[in-house]
């Protein structure tokens, strides 16, 4: 899939003009793409219909946050991924990606719900849209947003990440934000392995 190094390529360069930092940059995108990945590979055998969106998937888990309204105008976003994309895709394609990657953040759900009538490609928007939710468990990668869009000291960032992780990433389950079997289980341990970073990022912060 040649695009890929083409959207790797999109993904510096937007996120150096867009001033993106390291929590939604090119480190995060490896990180979702490689969760979408492992979800998709789970629900090949039981959906071989999947595998034709293969391409959308992949595509929508790396570009999803070039067109983030933390950095950029949504619109103005979607319509620079799809100019730049425009050969590398079939519109309806295309099409597809804007839907996934415009519907599918935590606020966004939290305001509207889960998008309608997306006939198949649901199972393809809900393995990017959990893949997005696996990478969030990282503690380190709160504190880096925090730090850098809100000019928080480490020691605000540590806090404010608590708040958080307490009131959001550690009740995705309990929310029933993952509908694949992969990301339930995965969940469960990447929730543990938060509680764990937290208590030594408090070591190391000596509080």
């Amino acid at each position: 899939m040649n695009f890929i190094k083409k959207a790797f390529n999109f993904i510096i360069l937007t996120t150096k003009k867009l001033n993106i930092d390291d929590s939604h940059g090119l480190s995060h995108s490896m990180e979702v793409l490689n969760f979408a990945n492992n979800i998709y590979k789970s629900e090949l055998n039981n959906n071989t219909s999947l595998e034709k969106y293969k391409k959308v998937i992949y595509a929508s888990a790396l570009l999803h946050d070039m067109c983030d309204k933390k950095y950029v105008n949504e619109k103005e976003g979607l319509k620079l991924i799809k100019n730049y994309f425009v050969d590398d895709f079939e519109n309806n394609q295309l099409n597809d990606i804007n839907t996934i990657i415009s519907t599918m953040s935590y606020s966004t759900i939290k305001k509207n719900g889960f998008p309608k009538n997306l006939n198949q490609l649901e199972l393809p928007y809900h393995i990017v849209r959990e893949a997005d939710l696996l990478a969030s468990y990282d503690f380190d990668r709160c504190l880096i947003y925090k730090m850098h869009s809100a000019n928080m000291s480490i020691y605000d960032a540590y806090y404010d990440g608590i708040n958080l992780f307490n009131s959001r990433v550690f009740l995705y389950n309990v929310n029933n934000l993952f509908r694949t079997s992969y990301s339930k289980k995965l969940s469960i341990k990447l929730h543990y392995k938060a509680i764990d970073r937290i208590k030594e990022w408090k070591n190391i912060l000596d509080l």
